[in-house]
């Protein structure tokens, strides 16, 4: 069996994207099956540098099939800007599938959102008001619209008329906003309903009958493990759930479908939004993460909180996603430091503790426990294979494997598919 789901193993931007081109290149079939327009990959092929938060980033390679999964909630408009924008960089879109049981992101559930987290004041959760969360609310309380509703113009209509029914009432009379046009929304997205029909399938019998004939298939991964709405920081997490186990809900395929799990993890730690990290840095090193590693959100532009690694989170990752191995990115930005640090346990209450805490409010108070290592300030981004590596290069990444009870396979070097080592 031939496939392999790649997962964040921290609070998402681990740089997923640059892993799944490189894998990417020799898969029949690409799946992404959960997350909405909230997520984002990088991914930089030759000299131009593709963005993308929908579409699956195989859909750089016309011999790769893309399949957009039932678990994925849609922004019509979105996934049409980023399809237009894509066939505007020579990209053909003949690959891409979308699934009749993916939910459709609709105006008022991005209304909702921001007006949501306005009212939220000192307590917002940080989110990118693309109107995931509302959407997968809808799912939840079975009023949400799919895109085989989407596709069917009177079915359609009737779901948004009394959708927008109720939207209308808790947009004026719970939040103060200002009531939505039913015949301008019904017109807009019927025209994107239109464009968007010759793409849709049932892309789960697709899926099956793939695996079922040995092809090469990769679970494409959305955000990260920290922000899984069961295992992560909650409330500060997104509304699916971009761990192993969400692929075979959001892919509809089962657990043995799935040989085996990658995660992807920085040499350090980032994350966007509120909420709390206990390896947060906000000094010169902190300065050092954000800059020379370029963070800044692919989605929503936001500079990223820094931060030293943390195995305590990777731990987390390994165990409830499964994972078989781990590929390292962005190594090179810790090149310069004299000396780095990596959390092995916590402080909690007078407590060490190795475990990842349910409570946030145990994980706000906590105090990281360190192991120090050497530094180094060679430039690594040419470097090939393991060996080439400076020896406390080395040593960080072999600590990291100890910490985490797993192996690395894959250690980013640099920005492009070429700065990566395969450690065996």
């Amino acid at each position: 069996m031939n496939t392999t789901a790649l997962v964040g193993a921290q609070w998402g931007d681990e740089g997923k994207g640059k892993i799944i081109d490189i894998l990417a290149q020799k898969a029949d079939y690409v799946v992404r099956a959960t997350g909405g327009s909230n997520a984002g990959h990088t991914v930089v092929n030759g000299d131009k540098t593709y963005k993308l938060h929908l579409i699956p980033s195989g859909i750089l390679y016309p011999d790769t099939v893309n399949i957009i999964g039932n678990g994925v909630v849609i922004d019509p408009k979105v996934v049409l800007e980023e399809m237009d924008s894509l066939e505007a960089l020579g990209v053909k879109l003949d690959n891409l599938l979308i699934d009749y049981r993916a939910h459709v992101v609709m105006p008022y559930h991005k209304e909702i959102d921001e007006l949501a987290e306005l009212a939220k004041g000192a307590n917002a959760i940080g989110t990118t008001k693309r109107g995931i969360g509302p959407c997968y609310a809808d799912k939840c309380d079975r009023i949400g619209i799919r895109m085989v509703d989407f596709l069917q113009p009177e079915v359609f209509k009737a779901k948004l008329r009394s959708n927008l029914e109720l939207k209308n009432k808790i947009i004026t009379a719970v939040y103060g906003g200002k009531t939505l046009d039913f015949d301008g929304m019904y017109t807009e997205y019927l025209g994107y309903a239109k464009r968007l029909e010759r793409f849709t399938c049932d892309t789960g019998v697709v899926l099956y009958d793939a695996i079922k004939a040995n092809k090469r298939v990769i679970f494409e991964g959305a955000q990260g493990t920290l922000l899984d709405l069961d295992s992560g920081t909650y409330p500060f997490v997104t509304s699916s759930h971009p761990i192993t186990g969400g692929f075979c809900a959001g892919a509809g395929v089962g657990p043995t479908a799935i040989k085996e799990c990658l995660g992807i993890a920085k040499a350090y730690t980032t994350r966007v939004g509120a909420g709390p990290f206990p390896t947060e840095l906000n000094d010169e090193v902190g300065n050092h993460l954000l800059n020379v590693g370029h963070e800044f959100g692919v989605t929503t532009g936001r500079a990223r909180r820094c931060g030293w690694l943390d195995a305590v989170i990777l731990r987390l990752a390994v165990r409830i996603n499964g994972l078989t191995s781990l590929a390292i990115n962005k190594l090179d930005t810790l090149s310069g430091l004299k000396t780095l640090k990596i959390a092995t346990h916590y402080i909690i209450n007078g407590k060490k503790t190795a475990d990842f805490p349910a409570d946030i409010s145990m994980l706000e108070g906590c105090t990281p426990v360190y192991e120090e290592f050497e530094g180094w300030t060679e430039d690594i981004s040419g470097c090939k294979k393991f060996e080439d590596l400076p020896k406390a290069a080395k040593n960080y990444i072999t600590a990291i494997e100890k910490l985490c009870d797993c192996k690395v396979s894959m250690i980013g070097v640099g920005p492009d598919r070429e700065n990566n080592i395969y450690k065996k």
